[in-house]
């Protein structure tokens, strides 16, 4: 299976060698079809309800993972849940130790 990284982000555009997810359905394809070595998350997404929570809790349910993830939404509050769920996942044993979790803010004019 091929290896990529990805960021998903609705407003900022990826960084060079990632690929663009803008909505949680295009990451989970991408989670589903291909081996991710770096995912970017951002919580606020256009959609309020299909945003970076669910993208973790189906990941946790479904263990989907990549190699190592960072939570880079610049919203504070959502962006420590996100992180503090996945590093539960592995204290639950429901995702691997060897994940690497980040929680890495960026502003929103990256």
């Amino acid at each position: 299976m091929e290896q990529i990284s990805v960021f998903m982000d609705d407003y900022r555009k990826a960084p060079e060698g990632y690929v663009l997810a803008e909505t949680i359905d295009e990451c989970l394809y991408l989670l589903k079809n291909y081996d991710i070595d770096h995912l970017s998350l951002d919580h606020d997404l256009t959609s309020k309800i299909r945003n970076g929570t669910m993208l973790v809790e189906i990941m946790i349910q479904k263990q989907l993972y990549a190699n190592r993830i960072t939570i880079h939404s610049a919203n504070s509050y959502f962006g420590k849940a996100m992180y503090r769920n996945l590093k539960q996942a592995q204290l639950d044993c429901l995702m691997p130790q060897a994940v690497n979790i980040y929680l890495r803010p960026m502003p929103l004019h990256y």
